[in-house]
C-alpha cells in the first residue's frame, strides 16, 4: 500500500512509517550532500544559525546536473548516505525528521533517529532523470560556491520513496541478511 508523506514531516509522523512502507513525498525537502552537511555542522558548532528551517525537514542526499532549458532540474538521483554519517545525528537533534539516500547508515544515525523520531527514504539510485520528474521547483538557498552540492529548496511532488529504517530502529538492511 503507498502512503502519502507531506514535508516538512513532523515527529509523530515519522513514527508513524514503518520500514517498508512505499511513500509519495510531496511538499517541501531540502538537497544537501556531505560539503553542504559539514558546513551546517560547523555552523552549529559555533553558534551560528543554519540556512534552512531544520525543524522538521526532509534532506535529499543528492547534487543534482544542471537543468536543461526550459527545465526545473536536471538529473536529481540519490547519492550514498553514509558519507553523512559524521553529520546527520546533529541534523535529527535539532529537529530533522527525515532523508532520502541510497545505501545503509551508521549505528549512530540510526541510534538518533531512535531517540527524536526520524525516518530515512530510500530513493532509487540510477533513476535521477525519473525522479526529477516528481520536482516542481528548485531554488538554491545556501552555499552557491559548491555548485550541484549547493543546499536546494525543492517543491516536490509525488517523489516516489520507501521507508528503509523507521524511527524504531527496523531496516530493510537487516530483514535481508
Amino acid at each position: 500500500m503507498e502512503k502519502k508523506v507531506k514535508a516538512p514531516l513532523t515527529r509523530d509522523e515519522a513514527r508513524g512509517l514503518c520500514a517498508g512502507d512505499i511513500v509519495k513525498i510531496s511538499g517541501v525537502i531540502y538537497t544537501a550532500r556531505d560539503a553542504a552537511h559539514k558546513r551546517m555542522t560547523e555552523a552549529v558548532a559555533n553558534g551560528e544559525s543554519l540556512p534552512m528551517d531544520i525543524k522538521n525537514a526532509v534532506i535529499y542526499y543528492a547534487g543534482p546536473s544542471p537543468a536543461k532549458p526550459g527545465a526545473v532540474i536536471g538529473s536529481c538521483g540519490p547519492t550514498t548516505s553514509g558519507r553523512m554519517d559524521a553529520y546527520a545525528p546533529t541534523m535529527i537533534s535539532l529537529g530533522e525528521t527525515g532523508m532520502i539516500g541510497k545505501g545503509e547508515l551508521g549505528g549512530e544515525v540510526v541510534e538518533a533517529m531512535q531517540t527524536y523520531g526520524a525516518v530515512y527514504f530510500g530513493a532509487i539510485g540510477g533513476a535521477g532523470a525519473l525522479i526529477s520528474k516528481s520536482i516542481k521547483s528548485a531554488e538554491v538557498i545556501a552555499y552557491e560556491d559548491l555548485g550541484a552540492e549547493a543546499i536546494r529548496r525543492l517543491e516536490v511532488e509525488d517523489f516516489p520513496a520507501i521507508v528503509v529504517i523507521d524511527s524504531k530502529g527496523n531496516s530493510l538492511h537487516r530483514k535481508n541478511r
